[in-house]
């Protein structure tokens, strides 16, 4: 049986949050040119990719800025917020993102071992 919050045919559903939470990420979107929604969405997407790979936060915003750098290399992109949004949301379901982070945080591991052996 559907959700009562889910229409058919919809990839959206509601949720009741905080209204400190609301706030806070209308604080944090602002700067970012991201909605509300968004912000809530970049901040679950860092999350979850911390806790799969042990990642801190700010290894995920590098691994994420990078895969946003390389895919850009590639191919002129539309840099309107709903193209960025679709292209991320794409790299996350499709697994590239996951995997973009798993092959950071590997080249990080083997960087910083190679660094504490030349400095031992």
């Amino acid at each position: 049986m559907p959700s009562p919050n889910v229409p058919t045919g919809s990839n959206f559903a509601s949720v009741k949050l905080p209204a400190a939470l609301v706030q806070q990420a209308r604080e944090a979107a602002t700067p970012q040119r991201r909605s509300v929604a968004g912000q809530i969405e970049y901040w679950a997407t860092l999350g979850r990719i911390a806790d799969e790979t042990g990642l801190t936060v700010q290894e995920a915003r590098e691994a994420i800025a990078r895969y946003d750098a390389r895919q850009r290399a590639d191919e002129p992109l539309d840099e309107s917020l709903d193209a960025l949004e679709t292209r991320f949301s794409q790299a996350e379901t499709s697994g590239r993102l996951a995997q973009a982070v798993r092959n950071t945080v590997l080249n990080n591991r083997q960087q910083a071992a190679g660094d504490t052996r030349r400095a031992a």
